[in-house]
């Protein structure tokens, strides 16, 4: 029961990850109904969240899983589009540091993360005290994953990655740090490492058809993949490469706003 969880997890990441980088590489207009479309999809998920909560075998684990991938990615869509972002909407100015700096990168992201706060507040309530909490921590997972990714391109990190980075949220790079490393980059790639072989370990520790072993062996997997990319944040290679092939506009203009943007933190 150990490999199907896995490859779940890693289909379920890889597809949804590419569709959110097709949709949000798409012309601006049709952002509007792809963000409605996807917020459709959101409310059944969570529909189906509410609905599998009380499902003790493995299927509610993996209903619980897709669906909290499904409400994820209507949320990354949301911010990569521009929808829910924060009030700050300017670059960094020039000389800003200490409380100043962390306070204008705050006010750039904060209605987004207050907006997936109060969806994982949602999602625990509707599973609150039922067998299969598939859902709520996949979305807890996913949630400390990214805040740990953005704190880190906000300390600085080696390798930005960010080729794909939607153009008309580049003033958000002016905040990125390029720099050999930060504190809570090590921590961060031990922790998801750590917490991948919590998850396995409890997910050899229960019945291997349960719903537990199974919602165990995602989260693992989960973890695992949050590693890779906090070390794409170290290593020499570009994880954007991966997801080049998906965007719908590769267009001159966007490459040389990024380059300028790279310059502009250097």
């Amino acid at each position: 029961m150990t490999v199907p969880p896995l490859l779940f997890a890693l289909v379920m990441w890889f597809i949804g990850t590419a569709a959110v980088v097709w949709l949000d590489s798409r012309p601006r207009a049709t952002f509007r109904t792809s963000f409605t479309l996807a917020g459709v999809s959101a409310i059944l998920a969570t529909g189906a969240v509410w609905w599998s909560s009380g499902e003790r075998g493995w299927s509610g684990a993996y209903i619980g899983f897709a669906a909290a991938i499904v409400i994820w990615g209507w949320h990354e869509m949301g911010f990569l589009m521009g929808f829910v972002a924060g009030p700050n909407r300017l670059p960094c100015p020039p000389g800003a540091t200490g409380w100043t700096r962390l306070r204008l990168a705050t006010a750039t992201v904060i209605h987004h993360e207050l907006a997936i706060a109060a969806t994982a507040l949602l999602l625990v309530a509707l599973t609150w005290g039922q067998p299969n909490q598939a859902a709520p921590l996949t979305f807890l997972l996913l949630f400390a994953l990214r805040l740990s990714a953005k704190f880190n391109l906000y300390l600085g990190v080696p390798n930005l990655s960010d080729e794909v980075f939607p153009a008309h949220l580049a003033y958000l790079k002016s905040y990125f740090r390029v720099r050999a490393g930060n504190p809570l980059l090590p921590a961060s790639i031990l922790g998801s490492a750590a917490l991948a072989c919590w998850a396995w370990s409890i997910a050899e520790a229960v019945p291997a058809q349960s719903g537990r072993a199974v919602t165990a062996t995602l989260l693992a997997g989960l973890s695992a993949l949050g590693m890779v990319e906090h070390l794409f944040l170290v290593l020499p290679l570009r994880d954007a490469k991966m997801w080049h092939w998906a965007s719908a506009n590769t267009k001159a203009a966007e490459a040389a706003g990024n380059d300028q943007a790279r310059e502009g933190m250097r």
